[in-house]
């Protein structure tokens, strides 16, 4: 993820943190500060978002490491301002295993919460029910042991409340889409978590306008487009599970020898619309060369470069019988914009992740006309 960077490896899971993440840390420091008054109550307010967080990240990997164990690819978890987001490689193939996915994160929360009521004991049913447990300003300004295990607990107990709501992105849109694809199948149970989700959303952003709740607000848009990006990946997935590589990638492309320069590739580019090209020897793929590694190239060597000194000798390798869908899965996996198709040992041509979304949008056209052929022969 752009704007983000790498600070910890847990369970070979990279966790890294988006740059707008320390403008919470900033507003918990702020907060308390104006409780307080002072500069030990900033810092207390300071490690209390440090530990919300490390909360966030426990919920996260509670989601990555059972995804894991049903073999869904965990790429990195992201901490956002709002939250944490574990980016996995593709969805469950099972809607039970959406479902334990969804559910592990909560159930963190609940297991957090309840060794964090243990030092509280008795004493924790009366601070909630005098209200003192909700927000950081009801506890008073003392910065103590008690109000950081309260506040704790009050805020793994909202993170519990909060993504069950059956929403999506949150877990518990995941899990009512997992119940209804039980019954249903995915894609009409895709269609039906998306509306409800989208409803929620709205429902809450006219609550949050109404009285004035701006983190709210922008919680019910996070809400609303998240939900609308999940439908759009399940169309994808639909679609592209319908094609094969050897059906998308470019069966005449121009190719490149080990002898040309880049002043070749510059021409190629000039006079065609291929971005990317294959490097041949004999009849064997060496490597690739892009647009990009072009233009880097014309910037930094002023003289006419071999190609075999800018070209990848790693790349993503994929078979033409696959779906595009599981290629689409493989680059995102891998970062790669580009990947050689195969034929058991011997090398096809490109496919990019380009390529892909034309299909795609060519597809759902076709799927389209087709749809609507019944209808306008009835009329």
């Amino acid at each position: 993820m752009n704007w983000s960077f790498r600070f910890a490896t847990v369970a070979g899971i990279p966790i890294r943190i988006h740059i707008t993440f320390f403008l919470i840390l900033f507003l918990g420091a702020y907060q308390w500060y104006g409780l307080t008054g002072t500069l030990v109550g900033a810092l207390f307010g300071l490690a209390l978002m440090i530990l919300l967080f490390v909360c966030v990240i426990l919920h996260e990997l509670g989601h990555s490491l059972v995804a894991r164990r049903f073999g869904v690819p965990v790429r990195e978890i992201v901490l956002l301002p709002l939250g944490g987001v574990a980016q996995m490689t593709k969805n469950p193939d099972k809607p039970l295993h959406e479902l334990l996915i969804a559910a592990a994160g909560p159930l963190v929360n609940v297991i957090i919460a309840g060794i964090l009521a243990v030092p509280l004991g008795a004493r924790l049913g009366p601070l909630l029910l005098t209200n003192q447990g909700l927000l950081p300003a009801e506890l008073g300004n003392t910065a103590t042991l008690d109000t950081a295990l309260v506040w704790l607990f009050t805020a793994n107990a909202s993170l519990v409340l909060f993504n069950l709501i059956p929403a999506f992105p949150l877990d518990g849109g995941r899990m009512l889409r997992a119940l209804l694809a039980m019954v249903m199948g995915l894609p009409r149970a895709t269609r039906a978590a998306v509306a409800i989700g989208q409803l929620i959303a709205v429902l809450l952003g006219v609550y949050a306008v109404l009285n004035g709740h701006f983190i709210l607000a922008l919680v019910a848009v996070f809400i609303f487009f998240g939900a609308g990006a999940e439908n759009s990946e399940a169309q994808a997935k639909t679609v592209l599970d319908t094609l094969r590589v050897g059906d998308a990638y470019n069966k005449h492309a121009l190719t490149l020898a080990v002898g040309d320069r880049v002043s070749r590739v510059v021409d190629y580019i000039l006079t065609s619309y291929q971005p990317d090209f294959a490097v041949i020897q004999g009849r064997s793929l060496i490597g690739i060369v892009t647009r990009q590694d072009v233009l880097k190239a014309l910037a930094t060597h002023p003289d006419d470069t071999l190609i075999t000194e800018i070209m990848a000798r790693e790349f993503l390798k994929v078979e033409a019988a696959q779906s595009l869908d599981a290629v689409r899965q493989a680059m995102q996996s891998s970062g790669a914009r580009v990947a050689a198709v195969q034929n058991g040992p011997a090398y096809l041509g490109l496919i990019s992740i380009e390529d892909i979304a034309e299909a795609f949008t060519i597809q759902t056209f076709v799927q389209r006309q087709k749809q609507s052929r019944p209808a306008q022969a009835g009329v």
